[in-house]
C-alpha cells in the first residue's frame, strides 16, 4: 500500500529527504502546538509535499482548539485506530501528547515509503495489541537514531520540540 503523496515520486528519496520530510512536518506541529492547537488526524495522508519537497501539514477537519491541552471526544466519536496511542484507543482522551504518537507513525510510514502501519491487523488486534505494548518495527530505510526518536514519540514524555530537536541533531551527523 503506497500513499497518493509517494506516487509524484520518479524515484525513491534519499534518506536526508526522508529526514527532511519528518522535520518539516515536526516544525508544523511545533507550531500548531504552541496555538494549543491538537491535529487528530496527523498521518502521511494529511500531508502536501511540494515540488522541491517541502511537507505541509494539512486537513484539520478534525482539530481542536483547546486551553488545557487535553481534548476528551464525546462518545461515538471516530478517529484514526492505527495512528492513535493507547488513551485515545481506550478513553477517547486527545491531546497534544497523542498528536505527538501520531508522529512517530507518520515518521514510520516515511521510512516505509508509505506502508500501512500495522497492515497485518485489524482495528480491534490494533487495540489490543497497543494497548499491551505492542509498538512499530524499524523500518529498513530508518537507521537506530532515527528508529529511536520514532519511538520516544510513543513514550508519556514526549513533545513535539524535544522531537524536533532530535530531528535536527540527526540533520548533523
Amino acid at each position: 500500500v503506497k500513499h497518493r503523496w509517494m506516487e509524484g515520486l520518479k524515484q525513491h528519496p534519499t534518506t536526508v529527504q526522508l529526514l527532511e520530510m519528518c522535520k518539516d512536518v515536526s516544525e508544523g506541529m511545533t507550531y500548531l502546538e504552541s496555538k494549543q492547537f491538537i491535529h487528530r488526524d496527523l498521518a502521511a495522508r494529511n500531508c502536501l509535499v511540494d515540488g522541491n519537497g517541502t511537507v505541509k501539514v494539512t486537513d484539520f477537519g478534525l482539530s481542536r482548539y483547546v486551553l488545557d491541552d487535553e481534548y476528551t471526544s464525546s462518545a461515538g466519536s471516530k478517529f484514526p485506530v492505527r495512528w492513535s496511542p493507547p488513551e485515545v484507543l481506550l478513553y477517547c482522551k486527545f491531546s497534544s501528547k497523542s498528536d505527538i504518537w501520531a508522529y512517530g507513525v507518520l515518521m514510520w510510514e516515511v521510512y516505509s515509503l508509505g506502508r500501512l502501519p500495522y497492515e497485518r491487523l485489524n482495528n480491534t488486534e490494533i487495540v489490543e495489541q497497543v494497548s499491551r505494548g505492542l509498538r512499530l518495527y524499524r523500518p529498513q530505510l530508518a537507521n537506530e537514531k532515527v528508529y529511536s526518536i520514532m519511538t520516544s514519540c510513543w513514550l508519556e514524555v514526549s513533545e513535539f520540540c524535544i522531537v524536533l530537536w532530535a530531528l535536527l541533531e540527526c540533520t548533523v551527523l
